[in-house]
């Protein structure tokens, strides 16, 4: 029986009392927070509010607090994680092994520097912190943790316990109840057996996920996985969701990702569309008869969607629309595009944005445009390639004026911003699912390559990249979970669920690109599938917010 501590059984590096250090080290990280926050919020208040130009001012330090928040919510996630299973005497060694490599790795990046980027180290001082402030975590919980948490010791028992996992594995209890585990092996074996083969020669021929797989996963209920029974959907949570695009995202971030334009469709319906919207529109979205693609930015926009110059002029029961789209995922072979534009020409910005449901027809490779008023080309790309991007142009391109999202124009920005919760949840999830499979990818090549008389896994710091990977997957993976929860739940998330985007997609990157490391030169060739990997997780810090967006906006909610 496994039990939280020492196990006398074996030689195990796990500190005793675990659970109580852990615990007691949450405390001192909390309050470094709180100051944290209310020294930032010194800095970039004015008159009672956060000043925008202020917080650009001290960017560093407010991206630091955002940083160090999302450090102390995730270790929070770890530690209930942990208790959860200890009640149901499931923290066997690996957990013990994941969840102190975690605290005594987070604790010292929050003490010495937390990584916002590989060439950007955020220091407490350079959130402001005074030195009697830093003082808080200098605790003996801390200290032990820190000190002997993570240990090379430490990273060579999990990477043994992980050796002896057979085939495919998600290394340690994921916490999650019974019928989403078995939801997870449905799509893990259909990723499998459907995904995994075929992945990398569609990445290298740059093709489009075959209609063959997107009909599979329509018959599975991926596009209408939470959609309400009512309108043909399954119901499903968002934990479900969550589960499906990781495993999904573990076979081939393009097919996680297919499910994410029917959420981002069916989310802006359920929440801003009009009863027969709802009726129309949902059905076809669940069954997968209608794929949907989101249009929302504009060349020179990126992130500031509140200045999108695409105008829609009523004409008649019709919208005339024109102006230029980029980034346009899948949108060749798409049926339906929520399409964000400006119905009012005397705004510059987000008051003047409405939403459209605008209806076209798929295309082919040969043409793939076919609707009159559109057209468009594709942006050749390094990764995430299975569904492509295009720019559009549009000219006059007609929609009609029952197709107003909810009916009401100006209510675009707002629409829109409902979703984001779902969204990121989803996209931490799909980062989930690439950093597994760099860790899969990292740990089979690092046991079949022979060097120097025995297999990579045998050094101490090819083991410890697999264990690192294995324990930020983890702790990537409680925050994204509990974001789903909070969702399910009805609560408001968007905080939680930009801390498991913004974690999740670093996670993801330093995967990949440790994975890539342990294959050394066959890493950089093309032929090795870690090299598309590599490829796909870049993106996830760009897109749904890039980091720095993420950071921002953490931010501004920490201190408003």
């Amino acid at each position: 029986m496994a039990h939280d501590g020492q196990d006398l059984t074996m030689n195990t590096p796990v500190l005793p009392d675990l659970l109580t250090l852990t615990a007691a080290a949450l405390q001192p990280a909390s309050a470094l927070l709180d100051a944290a926050r209310s020294t930032v919020r010194d800095m970039v208040g004015r008159d009672g509010k956060v000043s925008a130009d202020l917080l650009e001012t001290h960017q560093t330090a407010a991206h630091g607090l955002a940083w160090l928040a999302t450090y102390v919510e995730a270790l929070r996630e770890m530690q209930g994680w942990a208790e959860r299973l200890q009640a149901e005497d499931r923290f066997t060694e690996m957990e013990q092994l994941i969840h102190q490599i975690a605290f005594g790795e987070y604790l010292s990046q929050i003490d010495g520097g937390i990584p916002m980027s590989q060439g950007e180290i955020v220091r407490l001082q350079d959130i402001g912190l005074p030195r009697h402030d830093q003082r808080a975590l200098m605790t003996d919980a801390v200290g032990e943790l820190t000190r002997s948490g993570n240990t090379q010791a430490a990273r060579m028992r999990l990477v043994a316990l992980m050796r002896e996992n057979t085939g495919h594995a998600t290394f340690g209890a994921t916490g999650l109840d019974d019928e989403l585990e078995m939801i997870r092996e449905q799509f893990r074996r259909f990723a499998d057996d459907r995904v995994v083969p075929n992945a990398h020669d569609w990445h290298l021929k740059d093709e489009l996920i075959p209609m063959e797989i997107i009909d599979e996963l329509a018959e599975m209920g991926v596009f209408g996985l939470t959609i309400p029974e009512e309108f043909g959907g399954f119901g499903l949570s968002k934990a479900s969701m969550v589960v499906v695009s990781e495993e999904l995202s573990r076979g081939y971030i393009g097919v996680g990702s297919l499910g994410t334009r029917s959420e981002i469709a069916a989310e802006l319906i359920l929440c801003g569309g009009t009863d027969d919207q709802k009726a129309k529109w949902l059905p076809q979205l669940a069954s997968g008869e209608t794929l949907p693609t989101a249009v929302f930015t504009e060349p020179n926009t990126g992130s500031d969607l509140g200045s999108l110059r695409t105008r829609a002029v009523k004409n008649g029961d019709v919208y005339d629309v024109t102006g230029n789209k980029t980034w346009i995922t899948h949108a060749a072979r798409t049926h339906m595009m929520t399409l964000l534009a400006r119905t009012d020409p005397q705004t510059s910005d987000y008051r003047g944005l409405s939403m459209f449901l605008a209806e076209k027809s798929p295309g082919t490779d040969q043409e793939p445009f076919p609707t009159p008023g559109m057209s468009g080309g594709e942006i050749e790309v390094l990764g995430y390639r299975g569904m492509k991007e295009y720019e559009l142009a549009f000219d006059a391109f007609p929609v009609k004026a029952e197709n107003l999202l909810g009916g009401v124009e100006g209510n675009g920005f707002k629409q829109l911003m409902q979703t984001f919760e779902s969204a990121r949840i989803q996209t931490a999830a799909r980062a989930i699912g690439v950093a597994q499979s760099a860790l899969e990818v990292g740990m089979q090549y690092a046991l079949d390559r022979k060097q120097f008389g025995k297999s990579l896994i045998e050094f101490p710091r090819v083991a410890g990249k697999l264990a690192m990977m294995a324990v930020e997957i983890m702790v990537a993976r409680q925050l994204t979970y509990f974001s789903a929860r909070e969702k399910d739940n009805d609560r408001r998330c968007d905080l939680e669920a930009g801390m498991a985007k913004l974690l999740g997609a670093r996670v993801a990157w330093a995967a990949a690109d440790n994975a890539l490391q342990i294959h050394g030169g066959n890493g950089f060739a093309l032929e090795y599938q870690v090299s598309r990997i590599l490829c796909d997780a870049r993106i996830l810090n760009i897109f749904e917010g890039a980091a720095e967006i993420q950071a921002q906006v953490i931010a501004r909610r920490l201190l408003g």
